[in-house]
């Protein structure tokens, strides 16, 4: 079995047994039950209990979002969840400068000013991301490891982080990868490098630079396109970082496709989900939910 490791040597401990724990799950075809949450509901517990309610069970991976500068809300949650024994993973909806959903997919920067360290523009950008890795620091303090989403579906150059190609965009996710281990020295993420569903050819930021790689897709596939391609860029614990309708766990196996998790996005995307198959895969023996996951998970 291939001995996977963190990027980043100074991994706080809370970190590597998570990791270690992902992929012991991921050699052993076991896949992990995720579930994004949508802070802007009435409660924000909505998805979580949505997912109870249809199957019996709650997700082991909740996903959160600092979309809207929601930094302390996100924090509270993630504390709450990995409190329960749950594992977090957080994904950023952002404009350079920040904003929100809006300004993640409007802004069309100049990269050569964003990327070119003592610029206006660059400074700008890099205030933003502090915000960020402050609230990531006080989580670390926390010993809570995060499962670090940034710039996701860039490949499908939608968001602005991927407006300007596969090589300014590899550059900027080198940059923070830089800021926020060697500056801020955030030593409890797991960074995870999330494709479109598409998994165009030249994006990959190297291995050196992140720990699990994905794709997703909304077509209620088991998106065994996205799976045959990224086998072929590296070879790192892969994932289902978004999802929109599961389709029954048989036909993962079916397609070969050994996700590590699957991530249903919020709202909607989760209550469009036909209930008796979401009922079967979150009662499949080899899904892991939030009462499977090892009680010394962290300790």
């Amino acid at each position: 079995m291939q001995p996977y490791s963190l990027v980043n040597k100074n991994a706080t401990p809370e970190a590597k047994k998570l990791f270690q724990y992902l992929c012991e799950c991921y050699q052993s075809r076991l896949m992990l039950s995720g579930q994004q949450e949508y802070p802007k509901r009435t409660t924000t517990e909505w998805e979580m209990n949505y997912v109870l309610e249809k199957t019996g069970k709650y997700p082991a991976i909740r996903g959160l979002d600092f979309m809207h500068a929601d930094f302390r809300g996100v924090i509270n949650r993630a504390i709450d969840w990995h409190m329960r024994g749950g594992i977090v993973t957080i994904c950023w909806h952002t404009g350079v400068n920040g904003g929100a959903y809006p300004d993640s997919q409007a802004d069309n920067p100049d990269f050569d000013k964003i990327l070119t360290m003592g610029t206006p523009e660059n400074e700008l950008m890099l205030r933003n991301w502090d915000l960020g890795a402050e609230a990531l620091k006080i989580l670390q303090s926390e010993h809570v490891p995060v499962i670090w989403r940034p710039f996701h579906e860039f490949d499908g150059q939608w968001f602005w982080w991927g407006k300007g190609g596969a090589e300014p965009f590899i550059r900027l996710w080198r940059m923070m990868y830089d800021r926020y281990t060697n500056y801020h020295g955030l030593n409890n993420l797991i960074w995870t490098l999330g494709y479109s569903g598409e998994v165009k050819p030249g994006w990959y930021v190297g291995d050196e630079y992140c720990d699990i790689v994905g794709s997703d897709t909304y077509d209620g596939t088991t998106n065994k396109f996205g799976w045959d391609r990224l086998v072929k860029v590296c070879d790192k614990p892969l994932c289902y970082h978004e999802i929109g309708n599961l389709p029954h766990f048989d036909d993962f196996r079916r397609d070969g496709c050994n996700w590590l998790w699957f991530m249903n996005w919020h709202t909607r995307y989760i209550a469009d989900n036909n209930s008796e198959i979401l009922r079967e895969i979150y009662n499949n023996p080899s899904v892991i939910t939030l009462d499977k996951l090892p009680k010394q998970l962290y300790n």
